[in-house]
C-alpha cells in the first residue's frame, strides 16, 4: 500500500480527534498503530512494544520505536519524526515528554485497552489525558476497496485450505497433526501464518468452541470441527466447517449440521446496512428455538475480521451497532452436545450497499 493511503487514514483520524477536543492522541494498538502508518502490524510479545504513534493537530506525527526497528522505520517515515527511545522501561516517561513538548495546553488521548497501569504512571507526568478508545477502530471498522480485496484473497484461501482438509482427515492422525498440516499449507500458499491457532476438535471435544488441538486421534465415523484462518497481505480469514469421517454419518451429526446451516442462512439473509447487529443474531437464534435447539447454541452469531481475527461489530444478542456497507462479519452458528462433540459452520459476509456477500 502507498504511503499516501496511510496519510488519508491519518488526517481522518485527527478529525475525529480533533471533533473530540483532542489536540494529540497516542496510539498504542498494534492494529491501530498499523492501519494508520504502516508499521508493524504485530508486537514481538506480550510485554515488549514494537512502537507507538503520536497524532498532533499540526499534521507533524510521530513515530515512536527503539533502535531494533530505526531502519525499517524509515523505510516508512521521515527520519525528522522518528523518535528512538533509549530502553522499554524509558519509553513512557520519554514519550509523554515529547508529546508535552508540543502540546503545551489541551487534552491528549490515548488508548487504554493495552496501556499497564506502569506505562501509565510515567507517560501521564504532566499531560491532560482523555479515553481515545474506540476512535481509530471506527475507522477501520469499514473497510475501503483495497482492503476488501485483499480480504477476498484471504478468504479464497482458506477456502481452498477447505477443499484440502478431507485428504487430511485421516484415522490415526491426531489433532496436533492435523493442525499442523493446515499451517503448513497456508504458509505454502502464500500466507505469512495463521490469523490465530487452529482449532481442530474430533469427537467429543467438538463440543469446546475454542477446542485446543491434542492428541486425540481421528476415528473412522467420527465428527471432526475444524476451525482455522489465515493471515494473507496482512488480512486476516477466519472459517469453520464440521467433517464427518467415514461413509455413516451419525444421525445427530446430520441433525445438527442441517439445522446450523439453516439458521446461518437466516442470519445472512438478515445483513443489510440498517440492520441492527442483535437482529442478525435474532434472526438465527429464533430459527434454532424453533427447532427446540438453541440452549446448545452457546456464542455471539459472529464478529468482525480484518487485521484482527475479532474485532467490530459483534453479531451477539447484547448489541445495539448497526451495520453499514463496507463491514465485512462472520457468520457461524454452532450446536454443542458434550455426549458426542458439536457442529459449526462459518462463512466470512461482506456487507454492501444493497445487502450482503458471501466472501
Amino acid at each position: 500500500m502507498q504511503n499516501a493511503q496511510f496519510q488519508i487514514r491519518r488526517d481522518k483520524a485527527r478529525e475525529l480527534m480533533l471533533q473530540k477536543g483532542m489536540r494529540a492522541m497516542l496510539i498504542s494498538l498494534p492494529a491501530n498503530r498499523y492501519y494508520l502508518s504502516g508499521f508493524e502490524l504485530h508486537d514481538p510479545q506480550p510485554n515488549e512494544s514494537s512502537g507507538y504513534l503520536a497524532l498532533f493537530e499540526d499534521g507533524e506525527d510521530v513515530l515512536f520505536t527503539d533502535s531494533r526497528y530505526f531502519e525499517a522505520a524509515r523505510r516508512l517515515w521521515k527520519e525528522k519524526n522518528i523518535y528512538i527511545y533509549r530502553a522499554m522501561g524509558a519509553a513512557p516517561g520519554e514519550i509523554g515528554q515529547v508529546i508535552g513538548g508540543k502540546v503545551k495546553s489541551g487534552k491528549v488521548g490515548f488508548e487504554s485497552r493495552l496501556m499497564s497501569v506502569a506505562f501509565h504512571a510515567d507517560f501521564r507526568q504532566g499531560l491532560d489525558l482523555t479515553d481515545a478508545d474506540g476512535l481509530v477502530e471506527e475507522l477501520r471498522i469499514i473497510k475501503d476497496a483495497h482492503e476488501i480485496e485483499l480480504m477476498r484473497r484471504s478468504a479464497q484461501l482458506n477456502h481452498l485450505l477447505m477443499e484440502h482438509v478431507p485428504s487430511l482427515l485421516q484415522p490415526g492422525r491426531t489433532e496436533a497433526q492435523v493442525a499442523w498440516e493446515i499451517e503448513q499449507f497456508f504458509r505454502n500458499h502464500g500466507a505469512s501464518g495463521n490469523a490465530f491457532d487452529p482449532i481442530v476438535a474430533v469427537g467429543p471435544n467438538a463440543a469446546l468452541p475454542h477446542a485446543i488441538p491434542g492428541l486425540s486421534p481421528v476415528l473412522d465415523e467420527c465428527p471432526v470441527l475444524i476451525d482455522v484462518g489465515a493471515r494473507l497481505n496482512d488480512y486476516n480469514s477466519d472459517q469453520t466447517r464440521s467433517f464427518w469421517v467415514g461413509e455413516r454419518p451419525a444421525p445427530c451429526f446430520s441433525s445438527a449440521l442441517e439445522q446450523v446451516k439453516a439458521a446461518q442462512q437466516r442470519g445472512i439473509d438478515a445483513i443489510r446496512p440498517g440492520a441492527r447487529c442483535s437482529d442478525v443474531y435474532l434472526a438465527a437464534w429464533e430459527y434454532l428455538a424453533e427447532c427446540g435447539v438453541a440452549q446448545y447454541f452457546t456464542h455471539g452469531l459472529g464478529h468482525g475480521v480484518g487485521l484482527e481475527t475479532h474485532e467490530a461489530p459483534s453479531l451477539s444478542p447484547r448489541s445495539d451497532q448497526v451495520l453499514r456497507a463496507g463491514m465485512i462479519v462472520t457468520v457461524e452458528p454452532g450446536l454443542y452436545y458434550p455426549q458426542w462433540g458439536g457442529v459449526r459452520w462459518e462463512y466470512m459476509v461482506l456487507v454492501t450497499e444493497n445487502g450482503c456477500e458471501i466472501l
